[in-house]
């Protein structure tokens, strides 16, 4: 037998059973939908099966939260009707007016635009810093520093964080690390082994992995006071997926180990035909050599994720031509589902956007790999 792990224990077993086996009812082997909202008491009035009001707990949430805990080595998970929710409940658990978060220079523009738009009026101190620079991160870290948020790698530029390197620096100055693991779902990047603290999920990309429901998740190394706050705001304000949502995002889960290994292999070949094209002058992708943060990802990371961005020789004009020429690709906002996607990131962004005005992010789908380079090849053939 191979590996070390006992059975049930490896990533393609967990996917597929860390939610539970049969139905005792019925014996389908597949989890039933509970969609009632409310459950009934006994005649004593006690909750002989643990479950009260939906917002609260429901079957299929309990299903997916095993599973996501189990995914990331994590003692519990909570999960929330969209990434962004389960950010905005981390962030409001761990901080207080007066203190301050780390958080990169580069990250996904929603959780910046909710720490400068929604927390900073609150009083909490925002500061930006080159997470990939260690040095810089000693140099920005305070008494009042309660946070460090790690993305990498980040969105939309692809720097990569040394993520026990700047945990190390985090846990030495009495803060805690939150890592964004959207882009490198199921220990992709083992966060918790890297000494990040909470682990947060944005579900509707890898994890539901078709583009067909929204849902995100906080997963924590351990079970505290901090954690029973996430679990408190969850119930009480409510931000939670459906049951139909909790059980279709099980459903993707189980095909996630095998999904990955298909668009981390496609987006390799994707970046090295990009890389060589007279037409694009810069790709970001750090499974490429000439990426500052190969050595890092490479040694952090089990592969370099199905993310990529590369900005064109033509300036922005060609950028948004490029986009507009693909035909099989698709020109949408999101990642992670079984169809490659591209966009136009600064005009998604806003007017307050830190993203080059002539990069294009790719999200590398499951097609086979010469249908989506053959797609670029055309679409950059004028650029």
């Amino acid at each position: 037998m191979s590996g070390t792990r006992s059975a049930g224990e490896r990533l393609e077993t967990l996917a597929i059973h860390a939610a539970g086996r049969s139905d005792d009812a019925t014996g389908a082997v597949t989890l039933p939908i509970h969609l009632s909202t409310t459950f009934e008491r006994s005649p004593e009035g006690s909750y002989p099966h643990g479950y009260v009001y939906t917002r609260s707990g429901n079957p299929n949430r309990d299903a997916l939260e095993r599973t996501l805990a189990a995914l990331d080595g994590g003692a519990a998970a909570a999960a929330f009707s969209s990434g962004s929710a389960a950010a905005s409940v981390a962030l409001r658990s761990l901080l207080r007016p007066g203190d301050e978060a780390l958080v990169p220079d580069d990250m996904y523009h929603g959780i910046r635009r909710l720490l400068l738009e929604a927390l900073q009026p609150w009083g909490v101190r925002i500061t930006r810093v080159d997470m990939s620079d260690p040095v810089a991160v000693a140099n920005a870290l305070t008494s009042e520093t309660r946070i460090l948020w790690i993305e990498t790698p980040s969105n939309p530029l692809l720097k990569i964080t040394d993520v026990s390197t700047i945990a190390d620096l985090a846990h030495r100055a009495g803060a805690r690390v939150i890592c964004d693991a959207t882009w490198t779902p199921a220990r992709m990047l083992p966060a918790f082994e890297l000494g990040a603290d909470i682990v947060l999920h944005a579900t509707t990309k890898y994890l539901s992995g078709h583009s067909d429901v929204l849902g995100g998740a906080l997963v924590v190394r351990e079970v505290d006071a901090a954690f029973e706050q996430i679990r408190f705001l969850q119930g009480y304000e409510g931000a939670v997926p459906s049951p139909f949502d909790c059980w279709l995002t099980l459903r993707g889960i189980k095909t996630l180990p095998y999904r990955l290994r298909g668009h981390l292999a496609n987006a390799e070949k994707v970046a090295a035909f990009l890389h060589t094209h007279p037409s694009v002058a810069k790709v970001y992708y750090p499974g490429l050599p000439e990426h500052p943060g190969f050595d890092v990802a490479q040694r952090q990371m089990s592969g370099f994720g199905g993310m990529l961005s590369f900005r064109l020789r033509g300036g922005e004009e060609a950028a948004v031509a490029v986009a507009a020429k693909v035909t099989l690709i698709r020109r949408a906002t999101s990642l992670g589902g079984v169809e490659s996607l591209i966009e136009h990131r600064a005009s998604i962004e806003g007017a307050d956007t830190l993203t080059p005005r002539d990069l294009l992010r790719l999200s590398v789908g499951l097609e086979h790999f010469d249908d989506i380079i053959w797609d670029l090849d055309q679409a950059l053939g004028s650029a």
